[in-house]
């Protein structure tokens, strides 16, 4: 009789378990299933249509018919101004390494520690991110206007009786002078980053490696910077991936002109899938727009930011 109330109550616990087993999965896919369905229906299948429509010459209006295969690849590829927009793309992430994060990290370390008003100096650099980047490209368009314009006042202030400069419209300096405006809108969320990872640096290690006799500028080399290396990295992945797909800012400001000095990847795209209505051929930009992403975010993360997950 024991050993038959024994093997009841072990299938009764057994029993038990299996059902807080499946309560537990039934919980977890509740809470997943409105997710997945979101990330599956707008970001999944629009990848797989863009890649199914992106083999057919088509205008997204009639059925899809004309059965193009790669011919549109071999369009794109062979556009110079495609060419030229991905060029600028690089460009764009070339100069917001070199210049842009070494300028959010250089406020950081200065606006992070000990200077006095610092949590001002914080809001007005982090303020610009704040505003969306088609008010953003409003306002910087009237900064940049050559009558009236603050950039050409402020130049004509330096130099006297110096022609007023239609920069956004001269293509030797359009894209240049977009840059200045990104610069000046997204620095401040990098800045803020490196703060956020520099409060996470224990102020007891810089000062043992003080104590042990590194000046402030090794100190800064050897210790503060590989401690923030992962934040370094974090804001690496961000900025390449932000200037591959920027669009917003350009298209406000100057629609990719003049003559496509300033377009991007984004804007060339937007011109030939919906203003021209080549839907299979915008397809095939936002195909390779997204193997070149995809194609950056996997490498970045297998390597460089490999270890922060380990």
């Amino acid at each position: 009789m024991q050993q038959v109330s024994s093997r009841s109550g072990e299938r009764a616990a057994a029993a038990h378990r299996r059902g807080v087993q499946l309560g537990q999965i039934v919980t977890i896919v509740g809470f997943l299933l409105p997710a997945a369905i979101i990330y599956v229906g707008l970001v999944l299948l629009p990848v797989v249509q863009a890649n199914y429509y992106s083999f057919f010459r088509w205008n997204g209006l009639g059925p899809l018919q004309n059965f193009i295969g790669l011919a549109n690849y071999t369009r794109i590829l062979s556009d110079r101004v495609f060419v030229g927009a991905l060029s600028h793309n690089l460009q764009i992430v070339a100069l917001s390494l070199l210049i842009q994060l070494p300028l959010a990290l250089g406020l950081a370390l200065l606006v992070g520690r000990n200077l006095r008003g610092r949590s001002a100096f914080r809001t007005i650099f982090f303020m610009p991110f704040v505003l969306s980047e088609v008010v953003t490209g409003v306002i910087w368009n009237f900064v940049y206007l050559p009558d009236g314009g603050l950039v050409n006042k402020l130049l004509q202030g330096i130099v006297p009786g110096l022609a007023p400069t239609a920069m956004l419209a001269n293509p030797k300096s359009v894209l240049y002078a977009l840059f200045v405006v990104i610069t000046w809108k997204y620095f401040g969320y990098h800045m803020t980053l490196y703060i956020a990872g520099l409060q996470n640096i224990p102020h007891e290690i810089e000062e043992a490696a003080r104590i042990d006799g590194a000046s402030g500028w090794q100190v800064l080399r050897y210790v503060t910077i590989p401690l923030l290396g992962n934040t370094i990295r974090l804001t690496i992945y961000l900025s390449v991936l932000g200037a591959l797909q920027i669009f917003d800012l350009v298209w406000v400001m100057t629609t990719g002109g003049p003559v496509s000095a300033s377009d991007t990847m984004a804007t060339y795209l937007y011109k030939f899938g919906f203003q021209r209505f080549q839907l299979g051929y915008g397809s095939g930009i936002a195909v390779l727009m997204f193997l070149i992403c995809f194609g950056f975010s996997l490498v970045y993360q297998r390597t460089a930011m490999r270890r922060d997950f380990e």
